[in-house]
């Protein structure tokens, strides 16, 4: 993975956790759950040290399961999605998770009391899109503006996208993952994806 997709997500882990609510607001849903993470963060010492367990738990209940991998998957992978095999396909979602949740987990214990300021929601054309636009406050820097693309599902509001400084997390995915499939194949970006979860998990 490249440096600037860790930051991407280290950074966008900051003002976005547990949509859970499908009648809400998507800018509520944001904001609401947000403080209850960043909360749950500021209270934990065992976070705050650098627990793995508690940290992997808070970002598997609080955060992955509010993205649409179904469309966040379709996406990353392009036309190659619907040249995949149904078992390549639930291969690669499976992987594809295990490194979004390593990678939120790391995001997590690096949080240092940065603050998150939520700019007014604008009317979509679709009524079953919208976008949340923040800014991450860090002492010392400048803001750092990210932008949240979400869809109603059937069980609520879902991200599929996240834009930092215009630069999209699908877009970054889907160029890294047609490289591979490209260089070697289906098989072997998904092999590629368990090596590096299988590592990560060891270390």
């Amino acid at each position: 993975m490249t440096k600037s997709i860790k930051l991407m997500l280290s950074v966008a882990l900051f003002s976005f956790a547990g949509l859970v609510m499908a009648e809400t607001a998507p800018d509520v849903l944001v904001k609401t759950t947000a403080d209850d993470v960043l909360a749950i963060v500021k209270k934990d010492k065992d976070i705050q040290a650098g627990d793995q367990k508690k940290i992997f738990a808070l970002a598997e209940e609080k955060i992955l399961p509010n993205f649409d991998f179904d469309r966040v998957s379709r996406l990353v992978l392009g036309k190659n999605w619907a040249r995949a095999s149904k078992d390549q396909q639930a291969n690669f979602q499976r992987e594809f998770r295990s490194l979004l949740l390593r990678t939120y987990a790391t995001a997590l214990s690096k949080y240092r009391n940065q603050t998150i300021e939520y700019k007014p929601l604008r009317t979509q054309t679709d009524p079953n899109n919208a976008v949340v636009k923040t800014q991450v406050i860090q002492s010392g820097s400048q803001p750092i503006a990210i932008d949240y693309s979400l869809n109603k599902t059937a069980s609520g509001w879902k991200v599929y996208d996240i834009v930092i400084e215009g630069v999209s997390l699908v877009t970054n995915y889907r160029g890294q993952f047609n490289d591979e499939i490209r260089q070697s194949s289906m098989d072997g970006l998904i092999q590629k994806l368990a090596d590096k979860n299988k590592q990560a998990g060891a270390a």
